[in-house]
């Protein structure tokens, strides 16, 4: 349903009814959308509980092994056995509940997430400069994406159990011995801040590579679209040179991101083995005797030196697991970034937060248009496209936009249909303003004709229906009837269409669209660009006539070179330079 903004040759109707939240959700808050789900700060606390329980374990397994080293029976030991048992049940439970937790809280975030970059998108005037290309942005939203549900789902909680885990074993481990407490605290932070260093690599690496990514994605659909023309000027093979290298780039920073991440991993499993072999070393020697210091009181005895051995490999899990889903963290911030800039807004189609089609000035009859001093400029930094145009088309009226390439005659049936917001002056349609508030109802009552109609693969008939709730098979039946389609189809036994209207001449997706327009009852004003541009004169002729026949009774503006076309209107108003009004 995107493609409606991104394709101009969509009627305005069809776009409005293809995609009507696309507005208000492309207009949240930035605050909705930088907040920190609830669902993760659960799941990061049911996984802390579950690592958290093995200190009891520990305890009851190092106090068990005491009893029996000092002659007890296992009689003795029985209920600290079965206590265990319960412990690694319960500890399993958490984690299994906190990881189901998490990702489902990450798939949530991630459906919100793109759900607001698809609506930003479709949000998006045809007439915005500034829109990423149709390639990077399907690359980003359907593919890279995918990169948060790890990101939320694992290095989320996991940093929040590698905070609290290891303070809470270093608070049981000093009471029994400040030197392995002393080893554990010396050797925790060398973990983080290697991470830390070899993290700003990591993202700026996969930040490239994302974008190597998008921008390849981007070129190949580029070139699939214009595979012909390609093909016609001679120039497949420059085409394949650049495709290899662009593709070759991307494996050397794909590869340069895995190498960043398989380095993190080997620090942290060096200074983590260090760690352990260290507090195992210190233990090992207290229990021989031959370290009497280290501890509050006494000799370290058996169940003691066994309590802080089972706890170190322990006080090292989490930020092993953090070092696992560094490189989901890398990934993950960079696939929010390009999500953030496919949701940042640009120039936006005339729309309200709320729709209000109950306006009582919407008259039902064929409105007329009045254009006064309007002005619109691409971007605030180049020069008006549109400057001070004034234009007034009677109620019913048929008129012809004739000027040179670039004269803005597109642009100015795109601003009549709220498709973009003018920088000055008033639009009126049938007397009402055309503001953010009125554009939606107002739109509902246009009906565009591009040059290049988009034809969808499969049924003509649901082509021209395209979903409309307020058209049914009759109406798409007269429809076809009145551009002799219904020939067209009886002939050659044409059901169905390929992709882009492919199985259809030129002149035969013109009528389609004007198909479209004729299942439309309730457009009051037809608005068409470029209608017989690229057609052969006998086909022009029936594309005009079948128009002229559809436009009785409706007001009809057309932007057009064809000097027959406008002969056949009630005036042509010319467009000089600087798209003002100089001839009627």
């Amino acid at each position: 349903m995107t493609a409606a903004f991104f394709d101009p040759d969509l009627t305005p109707e069809e776009t409005q009814k293809a995609v009507p939240e696309a507005a208000p959700a492309a207009r949240r808050s930035q605050a909705a959308r930088s907040r920190k789900p609830a669902g993760l700060l659960l799941a990061a606390g049911l996984q802390t509980a579950a690592a958290l329980i093995w200190i009891p374990q520990a305890t009851l397994l190092a106090f068990s092994i005491g009893v029996i080293s000092d002659g007890g029976s296992t009689m003795d030991v029985v209920w600290a056995a079965l206590a265990v048992l319960a412990f690694g049940f319960v500890r399993a439970a958490l984690d299994a509940a906190g990881a189901r937790v998490a990702f489902r809280t990450a798939r949530d975030e991630l459906t919100s997430r793109r759900n607001r970059a698809v609506a930003a998108l479709a949000a998006r005037s045809p007439l915005d400069i500034g829109k990423p290309a149709s390639g990077l942005a399907a690359s980003v939203v359907g593919e890279q994406a995918e990169a948060i549900v790890p990101y939320l789902a694992r290095f989320r909680p996991v940093r929040m159990k590698a905070s609290a885990v290891p303070l809470v074993i270093l608070a049981c481990v000093f009471p029994v011995s400040w030197i392995a407490g002393l080893i554990l605290l010396v050797t925790a932070p060398l973990i983080p801040i290697f991470m830390a260093l070899i993290g700003w690599r990591a993202k700026a690496a996969s930040e490239k590579q994302l974008a190597e990514t998008g921008g390849l994605n981007a070129f190949l659909l580029d070139r699939l679209r214009g595979l012909a023309t390609i093909r016609a000027l001679g120039a497949v093979d420059i085409t394949a040179t650049r495709l290899r290298a662009d593709a070759d780039s991307l494996r050397k920073r794909t590869m340069a991101v895995l190498k960043i991440a398989f380095l993190s991993s080997a620090v942290l499993e060096l200074f983590a083995a260090l760690g352990v072999a260290a507090t195992a070393v210190y233990i090992g020697f207290s229990l021989l005797g031959s370290i009497d210091v280290g501890t509050w009181h006494g000799r370290l005895s058996l169940a003691q030196g066994l309590f802080i051995l089972l706890l170190a490999p322990a006080f090292f899990e989490p930020l092993r697991e953090l070092s696992a889903v560094w490189h989901d963290r890398a990934n993950g911030e960079a696939a929010l970034a390009a999500l953030d800039a496919l949701s940042s807004q640009g120039t936006a189609i005339l729309d309200a937060d709320e729709q209000d089609a109950s306006d009582d000035r919407m008259v039902l009859a064929a409105p007329s248009v009045q254009i006064d001093r309007l002005i619109f400029r691409y971007a605030p930094d180049l020069p008006a496209v549109i400057d001070k145009l004034g234009l007034n088309v009677a109620a019913g009226e048929h008129v012809a936009l004739w000027g040179a390439s670039g004269s803005g005659k597109t642009t100015i049936l795109s601003l009549i249909a709220g498709l973009a917001p003018q920088e000055a002056g008033v639009i009126r349609i049938g007397g009402v303003p055309l503001t953010k508030n009125s554009a939606a109802p107002l739109r509902q009552r246009m009906a565009w004709i591009g040059q290049r109609p988009h034809i969808f693969s499969g049924s003509l008939k649901r082509n021209i229906g395209l979903g409309r709730p307020d058209i049914d098979d009759g109406a798409i039946d007269d429809a076809l009837r009145a551009v002799r389609l219904d020939t067209v189809i009886a002939a050659n036994e044409i059901a169905a269409v390929g992709e882009s209207g492919l199985g259809l001449s030129g002149g035969e997706a013109l009528r389609l669209a004007l198909a479209r327009v004729a299942a439309n009852r309730a457009a009051g004003i037809i608005l068409a660009d470029e209608p017989t541009a690229h057609l052969d004169a006998a086909t022009a002729a029936e594309v005009t006539e079948a128009l002229l026949a559809l436009a009785k009774g409706r007001t009809l503006i057309v932007a057009t070179h064809d000097p027959l076309l406008a002969s056949r209107l009630d005036r042509t108003i010319r467009l000089e330079p600087h798209h003002k009004e100089i001839a009627a």
